[in-house]
């Protein structure tokens, strides 16, 4: 049999993970426990199906309790509180009480199920919602950081998440990313034959605190989105198990490298059966105990599993559940929570997306074809998978009169227009609901993650301001800044301001 490299064709099944390792083996239980900060609240019903503010969905309800009076009582504060208004036109908007109650939601889900004083450390996707004030939220609430960036590193120190509590994963690392890593005490988890040679000379020049591993794709199947699929068969993530060589190669490394400690397996997001991600989670834990059996001893002691617990985008529902989850990977891999094993997840658009709210001024209210067209400041810049996939990315829109109050009234057939220059820029198209007039609001449901995160600058359009809510204590609404309202300076400066004068003067 020809050495694996990893630079062959794949021959069997696989998919890229999105996902990333993380924190320590052996890390005390604390890391996934609760940490000190605000009592948390548990999960319950509440709902906006259809576009309507306040109704209550069917099916099983999960961690927002409330979620959707709560939402109603930020939209009409924040009008009244001069958040938003015909000057800010759109602001977003995160639920600070139902981040919390998702956080012990997954704390608990995992405690269910796992052995007493087994490590567990929940890493939160920072890609998701790579907003520093959200990651010390997070970090308050027991939950580490998943980076797979420079960027997202700086993010999550700013935040006060420590080295033991972080992990690295990409699929491009470069030299620099891997030394800062290993000299903070970092945990990585190499993509590659090439990366772990990196990783060779790294450990060789220097010691460091580092849990390292290597991730493996299953090559178990994709999903139903298969941009976020990362365990097929041709995944850019990973070592693909089913190559020719590629498992032999894998456990050989391990063999030769005592310093190898953990396994790393993500099998994608939003689209994915639990059933798919549990068995994936399975191959992994499989490939550990062959290689613990080879090595002698227990070498592997901690299985990074990823996350991708996909969102209900229909309903305030929170569906799956990370109960049902965790129930599920015990009973598929029970020896997983046995205690032999650390565990680590990298759960990201689970935890924020319920919690979020773009919120947006309709500047005009006209027709078309007999169809009603609501021109709001909500678009592409703020929702770039919804309107260029709607398929795969349907959000919700509600409406909200001029002062923030649900609207009512019969429905009508309408599309909720952003702002940009060209004609597919629908946050919804044909959407039944109570018709959106000029000077109300509609608001985009469910873009707690990825939405804040993935603004894209058409038309020099300015990212909006961010604000948490909460309670104030006297049964009102109390608003934090999250991220101030990009400044049409910055836009200038971002687009090259500094140096408008470079062509004309050096050519």
């Amino acid at each position: 049999m020809a050495a694996y490299t990893g630079t062959g064709d794949a021959d069997s099944t696989g998919e890229e993970p999105d996902g990333t390792p993380e924190g320590p083996g052996g890390s005390p239980k604390g890391l996934g426990g609760s940490p000190d900060g605000p009592d948390t609240i548990p999960y319950g019903p509440g709902g906006v199906p259809d576009g309507r503010p306040g109704a209550t969905p069917d099916g099983d309800q999960g961690p927002a309790a409330n979620g959707g009076p709560r939402r109603d009582e930020a939209v009409r504060a924040a009008l009244e509180q001069g958040l938003a208004g015909p000057a800010t036109p759109i602001i977003g908007l995160l639920d600070i009480t139902g981040i919390r109650a998702s956080a012990a939601a997954l704390r608990a889900a995992f405690e269910a199920v796992t052995a007493p004083g087994t490590p567990v450390l929940h890493a939160f996707a920072v890609k998701a919602t790579p907003l520093v004030p959200v990651l010390r939220l997070l970090h308050r609430e027991g939950v580490g950081a998943e980076v797979a960036s420079p960027g997202e590193l700086a993010l999550a120190r700013a935040a006060g998440v420590p080295p033991a509590r972080t992990v690295l994963d990409s699929p491009a690392k470069t030299p620099a990313e891997l030394r800062e890593a290993l000299a903070l005490g970092i945990a990585v988890n190499a993509d590659n034959p090439q990366e772990l040679d990196r990783l060779d000379a790294l450990v060789r020049s220097a010691s460091t605190r580092s849990p390292i591993g290597i991730r493996v794709n299953p090559q178990v199947g994709g999903g139903s989105i298969g941009a976020l699929s990362t365990a097929t068969a041709t995944s850019k993530f990973g070592v693909a198990l089913r190559d020719e060589g590629a498992r032999e190669w894998v456990v050989r490394a391990y063999l030769d490298r005592p310093w190898l400690t953990r396994l790393h397996a993500h099998s994608g997001s939003q689209g994915m059966p639990l059933e798919l991600m549990a068995r994936a989670a399975a191959e992994t834990y499989g490939l550990a105990e062959e290689i613990n059996e080879r090595a002698g001893r227990r070498q592997i002691d901690t299985l990074d599993i990823g996350g991708g617990l996909p969102v209900n985008f229909g309903s305030d529902a929170h569906t799956p559940t990370y109960e049902e989850y965790a129930r599920l990977l015990a009973a598929t891999v029970p020896g997983l929570f046995d205690g032999r094993y650390g565990l680590v997840t990298e759960f990201g658009r689970s935890l924020l997306a319920k919690h979020g709210v773009v919120l947006a001024r309709v500047e005009y209210a006209k027709s078309a074809g007999g169809r009603a067209i609501a021109v709001t400041h909500a678009g592409v810049q703020v929702a770039a998978r919804t309107v260029y996939a709607p398929k795969s990315w349907p959000l919700r829109v509600t409406a909200y009169d001029t002062k923030g109050r649900p609207k009512a009234g019969p429905d009508v057939v309408q599309d909720v227009a952003g702002p940009a220059c060209f004609a597919g820029d629908l946050l919804a198209e044909g959407r039944s609901m109570p018709l959106l007039e000029q000077g109300d609001y509609a608001a985009a449901l469910d873009t707690g993650a990825y939405y804040f995160a993935h603004h894209y600058a058409y038309n020099s359009l300015a990212r909006p301001g961010i604000y948490g809510f909460g309670p104030d204590g006297a049964g009102g609404v109390r608003f934090a800044v999250v991220r101030t309202p990009q400044t049409l300076d910055e836009i200038v400066a971002e687009s090259g301001g500094a140096h408008a004068g470079s062509l004309t003067d050096t050519f």
